[in-house]
């Protein structure tokens, strides 16, 4: 159906970013839970989530707090996660930049992994869309998804409230972050990246307060942009 409205633009951004519902509702159901288990109250988890909407910056201050860092550590190193956004946000601005300042604010607060890799292959293949039409496709990608995570926060955390204290759910957290991590290697640079991370971050288990996350993660990103500008070398 083609988008001719700002109406037709809004439902078309909520169907699109309904399948993502089955990725977001696990993973924040899966971070109320190991957030109460961790010290959280339901009240504490909630906040996190409304403020930070991040999973994979959420998961990581997690594991950083239950190291008992300090708290300016546990913020770089959410920061450190989430810098990708800053990209996303650059990549958008070319449609959305013009947009009212309101709207820039609210979709700064709701940019995602899904809402922007949804609207900016919208906005692309559909250069004809106007200012508000792009703006009304994004807040619908983000509609289902925010409530679902929003909910299934909070419904983790009731639950984990009410489970025996002994229960081992270490394990939970390193899967949950490689089932993240996992799907996002697709190319030589990913996988350079992603290795270069785990050794350094290995190496790096000594260091205090576990700042060594922040440098495997340093480390990473710079070994994955190096590869990538060797390989685009080499492209004739």
């Amino acid at each position: 159906m083609p988008i001719t409205t700002t109406k037709s633009a809004f439902w078309a951004g909520v169907r699109d970013g309904a399948p993502f519902v089955f990725v977001a509702g696990p993973f924040a159901l899966l971070f109320g839970v190991l957030a109460t288990e961790a010290g959280l109250n339901v009240f504490e988890v909630m906040t996190f989530s409304l403020a930070v909407i991040a999973g994979a910056a959420q998961f990581t201050a997690l594991q950083v707090m239950e190291n008992d860092a300090p708290t300016v550590i546990v913020i770089l190193s959410a920061l450190a996660v989430n810098l990708r956004v800053a990209m996303y946000s650059a990549a958008l601005t070319p449609y959305l930049g013009r947009a009212p300042l309101w709207q820039r604010i609210f979709a700064a607060y709701l940019l995602v992994d899904q809402s922007y890799a949804l609207s900016h292959a919208k906005f692309e293949a559909e250069p004809e869309l106007g200012v508000p039409q792009r703006m009304a496709y994004y807040f619908g990608t983000c509609l289902l998804v925010m409530i679902v995570w929003f909910g299934m926060s909070y419904l983790g955390a009731a639950v984990g409230t009410q489970l025996p204290q002994d229960l081992p759910l270490d394990f939970a957290l390193p899967i949950a972050f490689l089932s993240m991590v996992a799907p996002m290697v697709r190319t030589l640079p990913h996988l350079i990246a992603a290795v270069v991370a785990v050794v350094v971050g290995l190496l790096a288990v000594p260091v205090p307060y576990s700042l060594g996350l922040i440098i495997a993660g340093a480390a990473g990103m710079m070994a994955g942009a190096q590869a990538e500008l060797m390989l685009k070398g080499r492209t004739p």
